[in-house]
């Protein structure tokens, strides 16, 4: 990395800042999560590869900086971690994920005192795990449902809110409204142990395969997929996820 910022290395690389970098940081870590959904161990190890270059090249700009180099980011990392697991490095007992996860915040709670529990989770994140982390925090410090019937039961509720909100034709109350239920359907998926991200992205990759698939049944026919009528386009669909299914089996 040195070499590639050095006088006689790459003038791209010399050109970038940490503000410059940060699309890059974004997109190899979501070309993670698509290798770990969909890729071969090659690819995952590509993918990774590509965002630990991130985090080296981000290290060597901040060391030229006089911050820190990657030597510190490591160091720093490696003491949160035993600071922040004393019932694997120290005599703290839990019994277990749970107990670990609330002494973990418990913990950072502790440091990050005049931050507030919330403060932790970034606002940059995709909104669906951004409401997950933003309830796990709340969970840490005691502030949540139960169990699932709670947030269900929310659903239900800002569904309703929603409705009425739609009747009126109050656009902000309705973007508001809309919110709420997802954050309802989010804390259900949360309560339930899903992770409402990959539930998201695995419907919408199921949207991709069978629209793809209807639109090459259309050009099969030498149509377009706006040639056909509302009950044609439903028998599509409804072929496409019987192939699909077929497939999986």
């Amino acid at each position: 990395m040195q070499t590639l910022l050095g006088p006689e290395g790459c003038p791209w690389d010399r050109e970038q800042t940490l503000e410059t970098l940060r699309q890059y940081v974004i997109e190899e870590a979501h070309e993670v999560v698509d290798a770990i959904d969909n890729g071969t161990p090659e690819m995952l190890r590509e993918e990774l590869g590509d965002l630990l270059l991130q985090v080296v090249f981000q290290a060597a700009l901040t060391d030229r900086k006089g911050w820190f180099d990657i030597d510190g980011v490591v160091d720093a990392i490696h003491e949160k971690l035993v600071r922040r697991h004393p019932w694997v490095f120290g005599n703290e007992q839990v019994d277990d994920a749970s107990g670990a996860i609330n002494s973990w915040e418990a913990i950072k709670a502790k440091e990050k005192k005049e931050r507030g529990a919330l403060s932790g989770v970034p606002v940059a994140l995709p909104s669906l795990l951004r409401a997950v982390r933003i309830g796990e925090k709340a969970s840490a410090v005691g502030y949540d449902w139960p169990d699932a019937g709670g947030p269900r039961d929310k659903v239900d509720e800002e569904l309703k809110e929603l409705d009425e909100a739609a009747q009126s034709e109050d656009m902000a109350a309705l973007e508001h409204e809309l919110g709420d239920l997802l954050f309802a359907l989010a804390t259900y998926g949360r309560k339930q142990g899903l992770d409402p991200e990959a539930a998201l992205r695995g419907s919408l990759n199921r949207f991709s395969t069978r629209f793809r698939h209807c639109e090459l049944a259309a050009q099969a026919e030498g149509k377009s997929l706006r040639d056909y009528d509302e009950p044609e386009l439903d028998e599509m669909w409804e072929r496409a996820k019987a192939d699909e299914t077929k497939q999986s089996q």
